[in-house]
């Protein structure tokens, strides 16, 4: 049974479980949740990227490019945040999603977050495959810099922030200069006021039927970095096949999101992926997305040009509105230049 603190997903959406349960598509639903092959992501040692020897350092970089065209993700290891972070940052979460629902929902400034930070299943969903089985804080960077510490979760969360920032300006320049590009675009319009890190929680889910934790999607944003718990439910599509990602407590999880695709012109790839539900355990994890401003505008950095020039404001309209009209997100499609 769900807890005070958890989500009224039973009640919420009823109307779509009685419909799948009576409906014909029950099958159909079975056959999305087929056992994905579980696998390891290429796994990458950034302190590489330190050492004095050139060849090393360039090897390393191709590593991370290499990824990024063929599977759209990979892992860190050595990455400069301490097992003490990753502890702290997952005893804060449990703390804050025990709250009772009422509060999470109800508080205008919930721990300083800004308001409707606190999100929960999928609002516009119309039938079950396109209903998420997870609550999250979606929080700016904004609120939690320069917060002065003011509460333990704050504290936590800047010191994590603070080096993924780092991380991903590197990873992002290192990509641009695998393109060619020694570009200092990143720095101009990828600041930490213009991107966001989201809490997540995945509740057990007691439906055994076609219910995901996370639906499946692309990023919007240029990079996202992953630190998950151990429990597992993160996939992939690679091959055209649904990948289970093994859970690796060192590393953190890298993934290209659709504007790094549309700057690189379609080398570097951000790839579909979803979380599965678990029927006894909950999930945690931690997601930093890596964005420009909404003014910035994004243009591919090789000609022909397969996607049509756009400012971050036009694309994250386009996919609000996708969602709200359709239920589910088209994202880049909508931007090819020869659509």
């Amino acid at each position: 049974m769900e807890s005070i603190s958890d989500p009224p997903f039973h009640e919420a959406y009823k109307i779509l479980f009685d419909k799948t349960r009576n409906g014909n598509n029950f099958e159909e639903h079975k056959e999305l949740m087929a056992v994905a092959e579980e696998c390891d992501l290429p796994v990458i040692d950034l302190s590489r990227l330190e050492e004095s020897d050139e060849v090393v350092r360039e090897e390393c970089k191709s590593q991370i490019a290499r990824a990024s065209q063929e599977w759209g993700f990979f892992q860190v290891v050595n990455h400069g945040i301490s097992t003490e972070i990753f502890s702290s940052l997952r005893c804060e979460q449990e703390k804050v999603f025990k709250q009772p629902f009422e509060k999470k929902t109800k508080e205008d400034k919930f721990l300083n977050f800004s308001a409707g930070s606190y999100r929960w299943g999928t609002p516009s969903a119309t039938c079950i495959k396109q209903l998420s089985w997870s609550e999250a804080f979606h929080i700016p960077l904004t609120d939690i810099l320069g917060s002065t510490g003011s509460n333990s979760l704050s504290w936590t969360i800047e010191q994590f922030a603070t080096t993924v920032s780092s991380l991903a300006q590197t990873l992002a320049d290192i990509l641009a200069e695998k393109m060619g590009h020694k570009s200092t675009f990143f720095k101009e319009n990828c600041l930490p006021n213009t991107c966001y890190l989201r809490l997540n929680r995945y509740p057990p889910c007691p439906i055994g039927f076609g219910i995901h934790g996370l639906m499946p999607h692309t990023d919007s944003d240029f990079l996202t970095i992953l630190y998950q718990d151990q429990v597992g439910g993160l996939q992939l599509v690679k091959d055209s096949k649904w990948i289970a990602v093994k859970p690796n407590p060192d590393a953190l999880i890298i993934n290209i999101g659709d504007l790094f695709q549309a700057w690189s012109n379609g080398v570097y790839k951000s790839v579909e992926h979803r979380v599965m539900t678990n029927p006894k355990l909950e999930r945690f994890s931690m997601a930093y997305f890596f964005c420009p401003s909404n003014d910035t505008v994004i243009e591919s950095c090789r000609e022909p040009s397969f996607y049509r020039k756009f400012s971050f404001r036009e694309y994250r309209q386009q996919v609000r509105d996708d969602v709200q009209k359709l239920g589910s997100k088209i994202g880049l499609p909508r931007f090819l230049t020869h659509a």
